[in-house]
């Protein structure tokens, strides 16, 4: 019994043995099966993008800055001495002329010291004059003469002294202009320090601006710019005067300064104005939209079109307006670049145009 049990046994792992071998060798012949069949190669992509046509157009790269408008003078009325005020001789906002009295400051005293001086010098003339007879009959020296003339000249000074003071208790307009508000009452004491009234020439106006300090060198005197003010559909022009001479180290900007040409109702102080600016212009630019410039960083490329192939080419930009890019040197007119579907399109792409500009 035991040897049958035995031989059963062993019967057994000998078919046991011969399942194992079976699915090896299945297995082995599957994998080579693997290794000797040959993958389809990947086709090409087929990128659909638009094209456009490399062309020549007049170009100009403009920009818009903030700038505000100014009185072509202005300035605070002072007093250049301390006193009372006396009168006041003009209406706030009233337009007066080079010249006009404003305001009178308290004088009496100098005028009484005047009258005293001029007294003074009729009663020295008069010697004088008595003196110069006395001389041609010797009763007196050539020395008392001169020394009575001195006193005559000495007295003048003092008359003039005493009338430029009264001059400065006279508080007149610099130029002509347009007043604005009263800043102090009649018969308040004031000094050098305190303002009257602020006074602005409006017939001409200045427009001050800054630009980026790259474009600094484009706006010398004589130039002409334009500009808008809010709620003015008209366009106004006006003409650089001249520029700070110094770059400005915190905005890295050049302030410049110029002429309004116009006079226009809607033409205040102080408003704000858009002013655009020409920075350079091409009558014959080499141009491309500014979306088929791709940014490397080192450089730009374009993506040029050839026979459904895409051929990248490294490209020279120059100025640029709000559409256009100029280029100096990567593609040649009648060239076709692509614009749209840019991410997508690699070196062994097929290009299929879908519209061509």
């Amino acid at each position: 019994m035991l040897q049958l049990q035995i031989v059963l046994a062993s019967h057994s792992m000998e078919k046991l043995h011969l399942y194992l071998v079976a699915f090896f060798f299945l297995f082995a012949c599957s994998e080579k099966k693997k290794e000797g069949t040959v993958q389809p190669r990947e086709r090409s992509r087929t990128v659909l993008a638009d094209g456009f046509i490399v062309k020549t157009i007049p170009l100009s790269e403009n920009i818009e800055v903030a700038g505000s408008l100014l009185p072509a003078e202005a300035t605070d009325i002072r007093p250049e001495i301390s006193g009372r005020l006396v009168s006041i001789n003009f209406k706030e906002g009233s337009f007066v002329k080079k010249g006009t009295l404003l305001a009178k400051l308290f004088d009496e005293d100098l005028q009484a010291q005047l009258k005293k001086l001029e007294v003074q010098l009729a009663i020295n003339e008069k010697t004088v004059e008595r003196y110069k007879e006395l001389l041609k009959i010797q009763g007196v020296s050539q020395q008392d003469v001169d020394l009575s003339e001195l006193q005559v000249n000495n007295n003048k000074a003092d008359i003039e002294l005493v009338k430029v003071s009264i001059a400065k208790t006279e508080i007149r307009s610099p130029f002509d202009g347009r007043l604005g508000l009263r800043k102090i009452s009649l018969g308040a004491y004031v000094s050098p320090n305190d303002v009257i009234a602020t006074i602005r020439e409006v017939d001409h106006l200045k427009l001050e601006f800054t630009v980026p300090e790259k474009y600094g060198t484009n706006f010398i005197p004589g130039k002409n710019i334009s500009f808008t003010i809010d709620g003015v559909r008209q366009r106004f022009e006006a003409t650089v005067i001249a520029s700070e001479y110094f770059i400005d180290a915190n905005t890295r900007s050049l302030n410049i300064k110029a002429l309004v040409n116009n006079t226009h109702a809607s033409l205040i102080p102080g408003a704000f104005a858009k002013v655009a600016l020409e920075l350079a212009k091409d009558n014959n630019a080499v141009i491309i939209p500014t979306q088929a410039v791709i940014p490397l960083s080192r450089g730009k490329q374009v993506i040029a079109y050839k026979d459904g192939q895409p051929r990248f080419l490294p490209v020279t930009t120059g100025i640029r307006d709000s559409v256009y890019v100029q280029v100096i040197t990567g593609v040649n007119i009648g060239d076709t670049v692509l614009i749209s579907g840019l991410m997508s399109v690699k070196p062994d792409s097929h290009i299929q145009l879908t519209k061509i500009q």
